[in-house]
């Protein structure tokens, strides 16, 4: 079984058997909401904080199979973690989504094989795969995207709001990647 086999099945595991389904209730959990108007995902995130970790996390979404994936690889990993670990994890979680256009075969949008390597994220890089298909980037990362929504909400100690997040808007500190 190659490496690449082994991905998809970590993905495929993930949708089929999602962790951490559920709603918290908000408050004083905070609640995050996000959409990928491209493919119709959607995600509610809840998360409950205590000083500076994230004691727990649930989450209610519907969409592909990507998207879906990816917040249940997501949650497992935010999991008991502090808030530097968490922004740790999201960036390095998002340069991995980044599609860098010299891995890029002209007019292919395809990333060879053997060029993507490792990216100390564990279970994580199942879905590093994912930058050979530029349009579905946007499924793995709405997850990723909504929780910064809902960390930096805490940090502005707006605990007990709700609001929607579209895809494609900034969520997160300026300059974050996309």
């Amino acid at each position: 079984m190659s490496l690449e086999d082994v991905y998809k099945e970590v993905i495929l595991d993930h949708y089929r058997s999602p962790r951490n389904q559920g709603a918290l209730p908000s408050p004083p959990a905070i609640k995050a909401e996000g959409f990928n108007p491209l493919c119709g995902d959607e995600i509610t995130l809840y998360l409950l904080f205590d000083n500076e970790s994230l004691i727990d996390v649930k989450i209610e979404s519907q969409g592909c199979s990507i998207s879906q994936a990816s917040a249940s690889m997501m949650s497992e990993a935010i999991r008991n973690k502090k808030l530097e670990e968490i922004d740790d994890l999201v960036d390095r979680f998002k340069r991995m989504m980044t599609v860098r256009e010299e891995k890029i075969h002209q007019g292919e949008s395809e990333i060879p094989e053997g060029n993507l390597g490792s990216t100390g994220l564990g279970e994580l890089e199942a879905l590093q795969g994912v930058v050979r298909f530029p349009v579905r980037i946007k499924c793995a990362t709405l997850a990723w995207n909504t929780l910064l929504e809902g960390v930096e909400r805490w940090r502005g100690g707006h605990g007990t709001s709700s609001s929607t997040f579209v895809e494609g808007q900034t969520a997160g500190p300026p300059g974050e990647i996309k």
